[in-house]
């Protein structure tokens, strides 16, 4: 019998979401025999714990495929590829397509084929895999937004997410009323740079309007929370719906 993946998180909660839909986009291309080690590229040490994991579980899981993504596998491809530990680096935009996982689950990839990275600046929209329920049995978390358009002095995010993309309101809100059918009883919006929510949309919505208008046509959801956000960047939809 073939064996489910198993999958590690490293870093902040969106890489946890993340992980959850890998999980449902590898189960649904039947990958089993495989570990993945879905990384985060915060800091150097970050980085270098990533790789003293992928050591780790390389030796509990000698004949698994192990498979490392995440923002330190976007940022450096080279620095894992050359692990002998490693047999595939996936970047974040290819981890969240389904033909990633089916080809995983495949025949594998060849040699020439072990590094399936991308430019991640030139990714226009974000992943369109959402998930119903990750979280706990009353809370669930949406993902709204990823990557970053600020150039913070040192700050690597931009590297690894790309630039700000949002997930526009209408499928955000099918999605929330999906969780309040499930019985979730709140729903957390979560993403890189909350506040920036909306600038890439048609009208450039801000992240106010997209929270009144969950409450307005989602009034059977008890409870809407957000992430950490800029305080700076608030805007006064958002003022009044707080």
């Amino acid at each position: 019998m073939t064996s489910a993946p198993k999958f590690t998180t490293l870093g902040c909660r969106l890489n946890a979401y993340e992980t959850e839909a890998m999980k449902e986009l590898a189960g649904q291309a039947g990958l089993g025999n495989a570990v993945i080690v879905n990384t985060c590229a915060v800091t150097s040490e970050a980085v270098r714990k990533a790789r003293q994991e992928i050591r780790r579980l390389r030796r509990e899981n000698p004949e698994a495929r192990l498979i490392v993504t995440g923002c330190a596998a976007q940022t450096e491809p080279e620095t894992f590829a050359a692990m002998p530990e490693v047999d595939a680096v996936i970047g974040n935009t290819e981890k969240m397509a389904a033909d990633t996982w089916a080809r995983l689950a495949g025949d594998f990839i060849g040699e020439t084929e072990r590094v399936l990275v991308d430019d991640i600046m030139s990714v226009r929209e974000t992943a369109g895999h959402l998930i119903d329920g990750f979280g706990s049995r009353s809370r669930a978390y949406v993902q709204v937004q990823n990557g970053c358009d600020h150039r913070c002095t040192f700050c690597i995010i931009p590297f690894g997410r790309g630039n700000s993309r949002s997930v526009p309101a209408g499928v955000v809100v099918e999605q929330i009323k999906r969780l309040v059918g499930a019985g979730y009883n709140e729903v957390v919006l979560t993403g890189v740079d909350l506040t920036s929510w909306g600038a890439d949309l048609p009208a450039t919505p801000k992240l106010g309007d997209l929270v009144m208008r969950i409450l307005r046509l989602v009034p059977d959801l008890p409870r809407l929370r957000i992430s950490s956000i800029d305080s700076i960047e608030v805007d006064e939809n958002l003022m009044q719906a707080i």
